[in-house]
């Protein structure tokens, strides 16, 4: 048995994303668990407010969990409360940048688009699982993004 395909360009968080996602965890899952250390949250906590955005919105193939899960750990870290808060503007900023990085890489944001699927039901199988699916560098990908924007904003 070969060792898996890994991608050098990849930091160690988001392989470490790619490997969760992996194990089992969902794809937003693994993209929030993977900044479980900048969170502030158990892991646990973390993997059961991510786990309905997985395949894309409860695998309605919708936005893309890894999209999803990496809004998700921004918010924890970088998101505000105060629904006054002026600085959500830089949050959205930062969080459309990303999504759109993504696009760009990727050609959509939309998890059916992205898996060359029609329209599959919300219960369907669990094809992003399947060897040639893109999820596992997807992962990595949304998490080095976020990872770079959070660099970038220190």
């Amino acid at each position: 048995m070969s060792a898996p395909e890994t991608s050098p360009q990849f930091s160690p968080r988001a392989l470490k994303a790619k490997e969760l996602f992996e194990q089992g965890y969902n794809c937003a899952q693994a993209t929030a668990l993977a900044f479980a250390d900048e969170i502030g949250l158990d892991p646990q906590t973390i993997a059961k407010l991510a786990s309905p955005f997985g395949g894309g919105m409860a695998r309605m193939r919708e936005v893309c969990g890894t999209i999803s899960g990496a809004f998700l750990a921004y918010g924890a870290i970088r998101g505000t409360s105060d629904p006054k808060d002026a600085a959500k503007v830089a949050v959205y900023k930062e969080m459309q940048a990303l999504a759109e990085s993504f696009r760009q890489e990727n050609g959509s944001i939309i998890c059916r688009e992205l898996l060359g699927l029609g329209d599959p039901p919300a219960a369907g199988p669990d094809q992003a699982r399947k060897p040639k699916r893109p999820c596992g560098e997807l992962v990595a990908m949304s998490t080095q993004l976020l990872e770079e924007i959070l660099k970038k904003s220190n």
